[in-house]
């Protein structure tokens, strides 16, 4: 796999609007998995807000499956949140962390983040495939 370099723009929480280029990351793995990021900033706190999905279109019959087996617990310890996004083609999943105001801290956080993602859908597959 190749490397993805992720650009992360500050959007405005009241217009929805990209104000901002806040920095440009590079992912070494699974970066494919990125939907989309943004950041937000909440009472003084800057948020980053990562969209992942799967790294291939899913059948019908998959898609629930997916949602009801998926468990995120594989990166409680680096992110504030993650939840299901609904009205997607794909199962998708909104995960919420803080900023790190460091390059190499942000990288090595969304590398745990796609990393714990991608072997979520690994075993997820396994078991479908059951």
């Amino acid at each position: 796999m190749e490397s993805v370099t992720v650009i992360i723009m500050e959007k405005d929480k009241e217009t929805g609007f990209l104000e901002k280029e806040i920095g440009s990351f590079t992912v070494e793995e699974h970066g494919e998995l990125i939907e989309r990021i943004y950041m937000t900033t909440e009472e003084g706190k800057q948020i980053v807000h990562m969209i992942v999905t799967t790294s291939r279109d899913v059948e019908d019959e998959e898609f629930a499956s997916i949602l009801d087996s998926y468990d995120g617990e594989a990166m409680e310890q680096v992110i504030l949140s993650i939840e299901e996004v609904e009205d997607t083609y794909n199962p998708t999943w909104e995960v919420t962390f803080p900023y790190v105001d460091s390059q190499d801290g942000m990288e090595e956080r969304m590398q745990r983040i796609l990393n714990a993602h991608y072997g979520e859908l690994r075993r997820i597959d396994e078991e479908l495939q059951k």
